[in-house]
């Protein structure tokens, strides 16, 4: 049977019906035909020929799309292999590695928190990581003694973490991760034997990339945040997550580790160099410089370090139940979680102090004004994405949602763009 073959065998495009109904989607979100909630099913179906195209050049081997709007899904489409080599197609509810998509959770977590009034968002996170109190900071590259670290001039607060400014950066920076690696810091894509409550103590022993508040870096403040909810929780993460956020929203697929009744819904991590076709990743960590991982951690290994920066694992319809109830301020099928400010706070751009050329809030990057607008979508939109090539963003003006989801690292180049523009050209009202 020819790769195109199984393509077009194995396609599954899903136009909902009103009458249509499904466990996973019974309770809060309705699946409805695209033009009830303004959207062509026509204009959608231009996602299968991009889809179909990319998997039978085998730049990708499959994913997961969806489409919500006004709070309905009009369309959710599987397509490819979630696993090519036992020739196992993709589904709609196949569980995808979500890394940093886990980042916006962990920010709802704080924000949680933070309204019950445990703390305010100004103060030191030493408060209540005492560890975190006494940092130290790598002078800059080019100065006279650039290996000496010097005393950190402000303390990290709960706000640099939530805005990456705190000057943690991940294990990829060339200067601290080795010294991550040395000290058995990890980032939630590989194996690790300790907790939160260990690994934090240790991270805060390690000198900073920057001074606080001093310049924005991308890194392991959110799984400090992690820690952070633990301590004030006086719960592990997972449990804070499964009690206070999965089940209220009714995220029945989403975990740290993958249940062994689940592990056969987990899709198949690939790789692709520079034109060539996708290749199965090994179950063997990855070295690239300084950062390692695998892609068996949500499976295999001690299963007791929550990394609120990258941990989990996830379905598009679990996420699209998430998003939504950000878009609806807060509340989802009748259960808030947050306030309408809280919501507003989170998506509003806190960086205009760092001179960045990116809207950014409390764990979303944001489409902040028009210069931000460089292809098809509105401004003030927002969302995130994964390490293993998963993104969602979420449209207040057009009250919509899209998600995308695979499993591929490196990533294929601009797929993923271009299904948010589908997304977009598709709306007809």
């Amino acid at each position: 049977m020819t790769y195109k073959k199984k393509t077009n065998r194995i396609l599954v495009y899903i136009l909902f019906l009103s009458v249509l109904t499904v466990p996973a989607f019974s309770q809060g979100f309705q699946m409805v035909e695209p033009e009830t909630v303004g959207l062509s099913t026509e204009r959608l179906s231009r996602i299968d020929t991009v889809m179909e195209k990319h998997i039978a050049e085998k730049k990708i081997a499959g994913a997961v799309t969806l489409v919500a709007r006004y709070g309905k899904i009009a369309y959710l489409g599987a397509y490819g292999m979630m696993d090519a080599e036992a020739e196992k197609p993709m589904q709609r509810d196949t569980i995808f590695r979500i890394a940093s998509m886990t980042k916006q959770i962990t920010s709802v977590a704080v924000m949680m928190l933070y309204e019950e009034g445990h703390f305010l968002l100004h103060e030191p996170v030493s408060k209540f990581i005492p560890a975190f109190k006494e940092m130290s900071v790598l002078p800059p590259e080019d100065a006279e003694d650039a290996a000496s670290p010097v005393p950190a001039t402000r303390q990290i607060s709960i706000w640099n973490l939530l805005t990456h400014t705190s000057g943690l950066t991940y294990h990829w920076n060339e200067r601290l991760g080795p010294l991550y690696n040395d000290a058995g810091i990890t980032h939630g894509l590989l194996q690790d034997e300790g907790t939160l409550a260990k690994k934090m103590k240790v991270l805060a022993t390690i000198p900073l990339l920057h001074q606080p508040g001093e310049s924005v870096e991308y890194g392991l403040s959110i799984d400090v945040l992690g820690y952070l909810v633990e301590v004030v929780s006086g719960m592990p993460l997972d449990q804070f997550f499964a009690e206070r956020i999965f089940k209220p929203l009714g995220m029945t697929d989403t975990h740290f580790f993958i249940p062994e009744a689940k592990r056969e819904r987990l899709a198949t991590v690939y790789e692709r160099s520079g034109g060539g076709p996708i290749m199965r990743k090994s179950k063997e960590p990855t070295v690239a410089g300084s950062l390692i991982y695998s892609t068996d951690y949500p499976y295999n290994g001690p299963q007791t370090y929550f990394s609120g920066g990258a941990g989990l694992v996830s379905t598009a319809s679990d996420y699209a139940r998430f998003a939504q109830m950000i878009l609806n301020s807060g509340e989802f099928d009748g259960v808030r979680l947050l306030s309408r400010k809280t919501v507003e706070l989170m998506t509003t751009h806190q960086l205009d102090e760092m001179g960045v050329d990116y809207g950014f809030g409390f764990g979303f990057s944001i489409v902040r004004d028009e210069s931000n607008l460089k292809a098809l979508g509105s401004v003030d939109v927002y969302g995130g994405g994964g390490f293993f090539y998963t993104s969602f963003f979420i449209d207040p003006q057009e009250q919509m949602i899209g998600i995308f989801m695979a499993q591929l690292h490196p990533g294929a180049g601009d797929l993923a763009e271009r299904i948010r523009i589908l997304s977009y050209q598709a709306i007809a009202d």
